[in-house]
C-alpha cells in the first residue's frame, strides 16, 4: 500500500486581524489544526519617530517617545529624560522622584487593565473589558487632571515636571487606590477558576526559562518562566530602594501564569503607590532649580530684561546638554526598557534608539507558537502583550 501524502497549509494572520494587539503579521504553517512553524512579520506601523527625534529639541521629544508604546506613555517618557537628566549631571528633589514614582506605577496598572481587558475578550469573554476600561477611565481622568491630556500626558519633563500637582490630586489618587483592590477581587473570580478561561490558557504557550534568557526577554514574561529579574531591584532609580514592594515570580510560564502574575504585579503596584503618596506634600519643588532648564519658580524675582531672555531661551532655542551618551533602564510595564541618547553638545539630539521590551517578545514568538493548535494562537498573541508602537519606531 502506498503512503498517505499530507500536505501542510500555510495561513496569514494578520496584519489585520482583531486579536493582533496591533499591525502584527504571523506567517503560520499548519499540519491540521497544528502549528509547524511561523515567522513574525513587523514593520506595518513604522513611524520613524527615532529619525524624527533627531530634529526636535530635547522637551520636544517627548510627545514623540509617549506614542511608541502608547499604553506606557508615561514610563517611556521617564526612561527618556532619566537618559537625558544622566548626561545634565541633573540631582532631582526628593518630591519629584517620588511623583515620578507613583505616575510610574498608575500608568502600570493603567496598561495592565488593558492588557487584562483585550486579552480576555480576544477569548470571548466580554464582560471583564468592560470592567477593567471602567477603571481605567479614572486613571484617564488623573492624567487628564495633572496635564489636561487623557493618553500622553506629556508631564515629566527634563529636570522635572510641568507644573506641581493640581489641589484634588492627592483626594482623587487616593480615591482610586481605596477602590481598585476590590476591582481586582472581582476579575480573579470572574476568572482564576473559570474552567473555560484555564483549558483556553493553562499549559498553553510555554516557554522556558532557559529561553526566555536567550531570547532577551523580560519583565511579566520572563518573570513568569522563573527569571527573577526586576530593573526596580536590580539597579533601583528614582527612590525604588527606599521602597518596600515585592517582585513576584512564576516557574510555569504558560499563558495562565502571566495572567496570575499581572494580577499580583498590579497589587503590588498598589503597595507602592500608596508609600508614594503619602511622601508627596500637596504644595512643593516640582523641578530642579537651574534657570537654563526649567522656567524659574514664580516667587523668585527677575528683571523683566532677566525673564525675557530666560524664556526665549527655554521655549525658542531649547537647552544644550553636554556631549555624550547615556541608556538609563527602568522597569515598564512589559519589562526593561531603555533610550540611548547621543548628544553632540547642541540643543537637540544626535540620536535616540528606544530598547523596547515589545520587540523581543515579537522576536521570540514562534517559540511559543511551535506545537500549538491555531485556536491557541489568539490566547498565546494576548498573553505576550505586545504593542506594535513599542517595535515599529
Amino acid at each position: 500500500m502506498g503512503q498517505i501524502r499530507t500536505e501542510t497549509m500555510t495561513v496569514n494572520m494578520g496584519p489585520q486581524h482583531p486579536s493582533t494587539h496591533g499591525v502584527l503579521r504571523l506567517v503560520l504553517e499548519l499540519d491540521g489544526e497544528n502549528v509547524v512553524s511561523a515567522s513574525t512579520t513587523i514593520g506595518y506601523l513604522h513611524t520613524g519617530i527615532e529619525k524624527t527625534a533627531e530634529q526636535k529639541k530635547w522637551q520636544q521629544v517627548i510627545p514623540l517617545v509617549e506614542r511608541m508604546d502608547y499604553l506606557s506613555a508615561q514610563s517611556n517618557s521617564l526612561a527618556f529624560v532619566t537618559s537625558v537628566e544622566k548626561l545634565l549631571g541633573l540631582d532631582l528633589p526628593d518630591r519629584v522622584k517620588w511623583i515620578r514614582v507613583l505616575l510610574a506605577e498608575l500608568q502600570r496598572i493603567n496598561s495592565h487593565l488593558v492588557w487584562l481587558g483585550t486579552h480576555v475578550m480576544d477569548l470571548g469573554a466580554v464582560s471583564v473589558m468592560l470592567y477593567c476600561f471602567r477603571e481605567r477611565e479614572l486613571l484617564l481622568n488623573i492624567n487628564e487632571m495633572i496635564a489636561g491630556f487623557r493618553m500622553f500626558p506629556s508631564y515629566i519633563r527634563v529636570g522635572g515636571l510641568r507644573e506641581d500637582l493640581p489641589a484634588e490630586f492627592h483626594e482623587t489618587v487616593r480615591a482610586f487606590l481605596d477602590r481598585m483592590p476590590e476591582k481586582l477581587a472581582d476579575y480573579e473570580r470572574l476568572l482564576t477558576k473559570n474552567q473555560i478561561f484555564r483549558k483556553r490558557t493553562h499549559g498553553v504557550g510555554y516557554i522556558s526559562k532557559e529561553d526566555a534568557v536567550a531570547w532577551g526577554l523580560v519583565g511579566p514574561i520572563a518573570r513568569s518562566s522563573g527569571v527573577q529579574y526586576d530593573v526596580r531591584r536590580a539597579f533601583p532609580y528614582l527612590v525604588y530602594d527606599k521602597i518596600d514592594f515585592e517582585v513576584p515570580v512564576r516557574t510555569e510560564g504558560d499563558v495562565y501564569a502571566r495572567y496570575l502574575l499581572r494580577l499580583v504585579e498590579m497589587r503590588e503596584s498598589l503597595k507602592i503607590c500608596r508609600q508614594a503618596l503619602d511622601r508627596i506634600t500637596p504644595r512643593g519643588e516640582w523641578a530642579v532649580d537651574d534657570p537654563r532648564i526649567t522656567p524659574p519658580p514664580k516667587d523668585k524675582v527677575y528683571t523683566e530684561m532677566e525673564a525675557l531672555i530666560q524664556h526665549f531661551l527655554i521655549y525658542s532655542q531649547g537647552f544644550t546638554v553636554p556631549a555624550g551618551e547615556a541608556a538609563v533602564p527602568i522597569e515598564g510595564p512589559r519589562g526593561e526598557q531603555a533610550f540611548y541618547v547621543v548628544s553632540d553638545g547642541s540643543n537637540r539630539p544626535w540620536r535616540v534608539k528606544s530598547r523596547g521590551p515589545s520587540f523581543f517578545a515579537c522576536q521570540a514568538m514562534p517559540t511559543y507558537l511551535i506545537g500549538a493548535l491555531i485556536a491557541d494562537v489568539v490566547a498565546i498573541i494576548g498573553s505576550t502583550d505586545i504593542v506594535l508602537g513599542d517595535v515599529d519606531r
